[in-house]
């Protein structure tokens, strides 16, 4: 008996002590390392997730999405959950256009994972789809990929502006656009999938900003296309073209491209010596300081003219020359002649206050400054040379800002890429206004340079095949040796054209750069002249573009004007809008090209070479227009084409 009873006792002296074990690891767990074990099953049930913001949307400035933010999705399946398998299944690979063997080859697995992403069109069906799972997620979008390529930029790799590989204006205005992410809590189950409940937000996103550019996407389309024609056609290693509004320095248009496809921000960021487009800016100093008289005239020297440590050599050599000869034919010797008149603090001081040697302040990262030397630094031969646009380096857009000043009398303006900042909820919080950064020459200077350089488009001037049938410009040609490594390169130049468009009252600065082209002749008078005037002649065709019709009307045609040839696909005619008929002058009607079945820009841009101005109903690929292929209308007659997305021709 006593021996049960110590048994007994062992038994429950053994239990009591399992009791009060049990009792202090409970309290260990629940008083001491409660908090550290709750922490952990609220991570196994619960996550929190970052809530994207939406990015501002960047459009040109009639309201066209250029950058835009897109919501897609990743589909996940858990296949254990799908009511009918084979059914949701052939659904599934029919909304996403997934093989259906696929499809079935992921349903195999615990978790399917379908990346995409996808559309909300696409995932539509499934959103009421037992077993599918849906995780949006925002993608920046651009309907044009190359569009303005180089102005707008891309993300980097991180999905901002400001991460590596962002570039342009996404990474400038990176801090604009991207506005605040949110957070939120999910409930996940024992695998760590996500229940399909509502999350718990913690703080709500934020979307960005938009911003309205200001270019204008007909103007950047023409000037694209016509860039990547004249480097395909004149073997030419690449070119830039700016046009810009010399009343408010709105940059309504920049096109870079390299031959090798390459769209690097070269119009803000690589310098080139200007050559004789340089030459207007030393007759600018002239004027100004009132050491030409008119009418006076220098000796052409027989084309060849020596100075102490060079010869200037004339392309076409006149007996003498006024100043307004000298621009008209692009003369070397009497640009240089006059500009000897000049103290070198003059010259330099006029260079100066046109931009030359300082960045413009567009808005865009990295803009080179340029080059520009002090007189201290310079040579024997730097006047003659800065006379004639060399020991000079200038970026396209500060030669179109430059030649911008000219054109606003005589006020140098700071371009501008940005025209408006709008809040998500449509509330402006920035509005572009022009910018004036100093006078440069009076009005009546300005006036007076105007005239020369509408010398250059007449005929004898080196422009004179830029000229348009109905509105006179004023411009200048420029062909300047390029300098490779260091040294000026035998056979390399840089064709250059800079143009007032019109030339009393401009609109719109034009400057276009070819690089060493090597087809067909390389002076800017056979290249970037003709090439600038189709590029005006497509932008009057067309029917949005940034230019006031109602002035335009007003201008007083030329009618001494001799009759240029016309190129094939060169518009000949321009017609004033609104259209006044005059019988006397009436262009014959043109053939309706067949457009169908083509893509809406290329279209587009066939009808405008015709001379037709065009209005859009759809998107995608042309079904027909009206008036119908193969009938006449006048030039500036309106087309109608009508587009529908390709599926829908396609089911037809």
């Amino acid at each position: 008996m006593a021996k049960v009873l110590v048994r007994l006792r062992v038994v429950e002296l053994g239990l009591g002590v399992a009791l009060l074990a049990l009792l202090l690891r409970a309290a260990q767990v629940q008083l001491l390392e409660g908090a550290r074990y709750a922490a952990v099953a609220r991570a196994q049930r619960t996550e929190h997730v970052v809530l994207e913001a939406r990015r501002g949307t960047l459009y040109d400035r009639h309201g066209l999405g250029l950058a835009l933010t897109q919501e897609t999705y990743h589909v996940g399946v858990a296949p254990n959950e799908l009511r009918d398998p084979p059914r949701d299944a052939a659904v599934i690979a029919r909304q996403l256009r997934l093989a259906q063997s696929e499809v079935d080859r992921g349903l195999r697995r615990r978790y399917a994972w379908f990346a995409g992403p996808y559309t909300s069109g696409e995932v539509q069906t499934l959103r009421a789809m037992r077993g599918v799972h849906l995780e949006p997620v925002l993608r920046r979008f651009y309907p044009s990929p190359d569009f303005a390529r180089a102005v707008i930029g891309r993300l980097g790799e991180d999905g901002r502006g400001s991460g590596n590989g962002g570039g342009g204006l996404e990474r400038l205005l990176d801090t604009v656009l991207a506005g605040k992410p949110g957070a939120a809590v999910v409930l996940k189950d024992r695998s760590g999938r996500e229940y399909e409940s509502p999350a718990r937000v913690i703080a709500d996103p934020v979307p960005g900003n938009d911003i309205v550019l200001t270019l204008d996407a007909e103007l950047q389309e023409i000037a694209q296309r016509a860039l990547d024609d004249a480097i395909d056609n004149m073997a030419a290693e690449g070119g830039d073209v700016v046009m810009l509004d010399p009343r408010t320095g709105e940059v309504l248009a920049v096109a870079s491209r390299r031959a090798d496809g390459s769209m690097r921000p070269s119009a803000f960021t690589e310098t080139f010596e200007p050559g004789s487009v340089a030459k207007i800016f030393a007759a600018a100093a002239l004027l100004a300081f009132d050491r030409v008289r008119p009418g006076e005239r220098v000796s052409g020297e027989g084309g060849h003219y020596r100075l102490p440590d060079r010869v200037v050599t004339d392309e076409h050599p006149m007996a003498s020359l006024t100043l307004a000869d000298a621009i008209r034919v692009s003369s070397n010797i009497a640009v240089v002649k006059f500009t000897a008149r000049l103290k070198p603090d003059e010259q330099y001081g006029v260079l100066r206050s046109f931009g030359f040697g300082a960045p413009t302040g567009v808005e865009f990262p990295a803009e080179s400054p340029g080059l520009l030397r002090l007189p201290r630094d310079w040579s024997r031969p730097s006047s003659a040379s800065l006379a004639i646009g060399y020991e000079l380096s200038v970026t396209p857009m500060q030669l179109a800002a430059a030649y911008g000043a000219i054109a606003n009398d005589g006020v140098l303006l700071e371009p501008a890429l940005v025209r408006e900042i709008r809040a998500p909820n449509g509330m402006v919080l920035y509005r572009h206004r022009a910018q004036p950064v100093r006078r440069v020459v009076t009005p009546e200077v300005a006036g007076q340079l105007r005239d020369l350089l509408r010398g250059v488009v007449e005929a004898g001037g080196t422009g004179a095949k830029a000229a348009l049938a109905n509105f006179q410009l004023a411009a200048k040609t420029g062909t300047a040796r390029r300098v490779v490594g260091g040294r000026y390169a035998a056979g390399q130049y840089t064709a250059s054209f800079a143009a007032l468009f019109p030339a009393d009252q401009p609109q719109l600065v034009v400057v276009m750069i070819i690089d060493n082209p090597q087809k067909g002749s390389y002076f800017a008078a056979q290249t970037a002249a003709p090439v600038t005037r189709s590029m005006l002649e497509q932008a009057l065709a067309a029917r949005t573009v940034a230019i006031d019709r109602a002035r335009l009307t007003n201008m007083v045609v030329p009618t001494d004007r001799v009759p240029l040839a016309e190129p094939e696909g060169v518009v000949p005619y321009v017609m004033p809008w609104p259209y006044v008929p005059d019988s006397a002058s009436t262009p014959p009607d043109r053939l309706i090209p067949d457009v169908s079945d083509r893509p809406l820009r290329e279209g587009i841009r066939t009808l405008h070479q015709r001379g037709f101005r065009v209005v859009i109903k759809g998107w995608g690929l042309i079904h027909h227009t009206w008036p119908a292929a193969g009938e006449r209308a006048a030039a500036g007659s309106t087309i109608t084409v009508f587009a529908e997305a390709e599926a829908s021709l396609s089911s037809k």
